[in-house]
């Protein structure tokens, strides 16, 4: 468990409000949301099923986004009791078996239902559809159609679960069920009933919503980014929430003192003449979280390539050096990087499949070591993470629950040289290309023009041999014109 001083800082303008979650005075997660980008996970949706697809057990569904949503049948049969679970992971609620029905039975092409947002649409994949509604409030995530109660598993105490499940149990409705969330414990049965009431409240308005509208569209909308920071994360253990803007103080001032009002001391402006994230250092830390290579306090330093279809991530000894055997060196730096690995996971929000390349270590009993810290070091991260046991070759591959988009794919567009692939031809590799073309041009040309880019011009001005063997070849002349607007690859022949 997370011990220290832990801080919620909000920077918000009329175009985007940032969040950073401080521990001890290092940025460990990172929100952004802009006014033309609200986050869609939670938000219930009238849809409309345009195709499904039996060879992928999926369907397709318009639901009013840009791009149709995704719907696997797992989504809409019939969830199956499992242990219980924490309240991050409500939308797979029941995570089902493998299922007995087909999407075809069970769904059919210009059906309407009502589903929810369970992730994000990443890159170019549309949002995932859930049918089962799940709806969290402060400390109650209520399931209308899944009979069952669950309790986080960071509530440890046995006493304390047990107090909580009777209270749930002697006051939900038949047929309802809901999980009771960490910031639960502790928490009075009138407290309790309150959240209760209200989910039911919403729960029974968005139904009204759907009998009443016959277009497809959002029937909820789940809170913006700083009320739903504030519903989920804003607890006893957090020694202060600071807002620089007066307007959104109010309006968390508000949504605190009514669902939280013993934590509205904890609430502060932040009034100073530094902007809010300069005076925590959060801008400087935000740019080295964008960088590839994150170095480690020996001198080795770790590697972050994301990629389409996974994460990999390369541990190296760089300039450490060790003191006494090669060994020692190379467990030392492992065993440190797990602690950065782990963080800059947290920190950068990747999710998906993640393969760590660790140092290579000789000994079964130094893999052991490393893999049982990487262990460990996961249980303080709240997303969903399954990992394998190490390689020989010091291999370890993990995945980590994915619903929204990583830090980078939030902040960043792909390179519009390289397309994202983080290369481009070389200028030797350019020139050959365009000696080729010049070559076939210059059969039947009198005089050329070659138009290029800023790069490749600056590289004719210091080697012009190419062009002058062929209008030596040619007997011929080729003018080169530099166009600004072209890309480095481009050129034309005029």
């Amino acid at each position: 468990m997370t011990t220290g001083v832990k801080e919620i800082l909000i920077n918000t303008n009329p175009f985007e409000k940032r969040v950073a979650i401080v521990e001890n005075g290092r940025l460990v997660e990172f929100y952004v949301e802009r006014a033309k980008d609200r986050v869609i996970t939670g938000n219930v949706y009238k849809g409309r099923v345009v195709r499904v697809l039996p060879g992928m057990q999926s369907a397709f569904l318009e639901v009013g986004l840009q791009r149709t949503a995704f719907l696997h049948v797992s989504d809409v049969t019939e969830p199956f009791d499992e242990d219980d679970d924490d309240e991050d992971d409500a939308d797979n609620k029941g995570r089902r078996k493998q299922s007995l029905q087909r999407i075809q039975d069970v769904v059919k092409e210009g059906q309407e239902m009502m589903v929810q947002a369970a992730k994000e649409p990443i890159g170019t994949k549309g949002a995932r559809l859930t049918s089962y509604i799940s709806l969290p409030g402060r400390y109650l995530v209520f399931m209308p159609a899944y009979d069952k109660i669950s309790i986080s598993r960071r509530i440890s105490s046995e006493k304390e679960r047990r107090r909580l499940r009777e209270i749930v149990a002697k006051l939900k409705s038949p047929g309802h069920g809901f999980i009771i969330r960490t910031v639960c414990e502790g928490m009075a049965a009138e407290d309790v009933q309150a959240d209760m009431d209200y989910l039911v409240r919403l729960w029974k308005s968005i139904q009204r919503k759907k009998e009443k509208v016959s277009a497809i569209g959002a029937l909820y909308e789940e809170p913006d980014l700083t009320l739903r920071v504030i519903r989920d994360l804003f607890s006893t253990g957090v020694d202060k929430l600071v807002i620089d803007s007066k307007e959104e103080y109010d309006r968390a001032m508000k949504f605190v003192e009514e669902f939280m009002p013993g934590l509205s001391d904890r609430v502060k402006l932040y009034e100073g003449e530094e902007e809010i994230f300069d005076a925590h250092g959060i801008e400087i830390e935000m740019t080295d979280a964008l960088e590839k290579k994150v170095w480690l306090r020996s001198g080795g330093h770790i590697v972050i390539d994301q990629m389409e279809a996974l994460t990999a991530i390369d541990v190296n000894t760089g300039k450490y050096v060790g003191k006494k055997s090669s060994d020692e060196t190379i467990l030392k730096t492992n065993l440190e990087a797990v602690n950065e690995v782990v963080y800059q996971l947290r920190l950068r929000n990747i999710g998906g499949i993640i393969v760590i390349d660790f140092i290579d270590m000789s000994k079964a009993a130094d893999r052991e070591k490393v893999y049982n810290a990487l262990k460990d070091a996961l249980k303080t991260d709240k997303a969903r993470t399954n990992i394998l046991k190490i390689s020989e070759l010091g291999i370890v591959e993990m995945t980590r629950k994915r619903i929204r988009e990583s830090l980078t794919q939030s902040l960043c567009a792909p390179c519009p040289y390289c397309d994202g692939n983080g290369l481009v031809k070389s200028n030797d590799t350019i020139m050959m290309d365009i000696y080729r073309d010049l070559a076939r041009e210059l059969k039947t040309g009198v005089k050329l023009t070659l138009y290029v880019s800023p790069g490749i011009a600056a590289h004719l001005a210091s080697d012009r041999s190419a062009l002058d063997a062929l209008e030596k070849r040619f007997r011929k002349k080729v003018l080169v014109k530099q166009d600004d607007s072209f890309h480095l690859e481009r050129f034309e022949i005029a």
